[in-house]
């Protein structure tokens, strides 16, 4: 049997193990718990299961890794949040980018809401936002 995404009655989502007349046996994307519940209590969702299971990471958390193209974007990030937020002059100087690739970054990161810029010392800067900070912490405690 394919997976499919359903929803009960209260609004809540599910990824759809094993179907019967009766009982349906589900499992809680957020939790990993799996239960059974009245087949007629649930509806399908035009959702895909894939992405529904997915919902078992934090919202932040599935921002980071989808908006993150490489490991040098992952390592900007980290070292922003670790000693940020940094000018765009220090960025440039301190780390092995040219000006177009940090900028192509910072925008990348910018628009998935992990960036914010800011002004350091007078000068243009970015810093992590709290969503990207929040996201971090967690991969980093895994």
């Amino acid at each position: 049997m394919a997976r499919r995404t359903v929803e009960d009655e209260d609004g809540d989502r599910f990824l759809l193990l094993k179907e019967s007349a009766e009982s349906s046996l589900v499992r809680d994307p957020a939790t990993g718990e799996t239960q059974y519940l009245p087949t007629a209590s649930l509806e399908p969702v035009d959702e895909s299961p894939l992405r529904t299971a997915a919902r078992q990471l934090p919202p932040d958390v599935r921002t980071l890794l989808v908006a993150v193209p490489d490991e040098r974007a992952l390592g900007l990030l980290l070292e922003l949040d670790a000693d940020g937020p940094l000018a765009v002059r220090t960025l440039l100087s301190a780390y092995d980018l040219c000006e177009s690739d940090l900028h192509g970054l910072l925008a990348e990161l910018r628009a998935a809401g992990l960036l914010a810029e800011t002004t350091v010392a007078g000068e243009r800067g970015y810093g992590t936002t709290p969503a990207a900070s929040d996201a971090l912490a967690v991969l980093r405690n895994r």
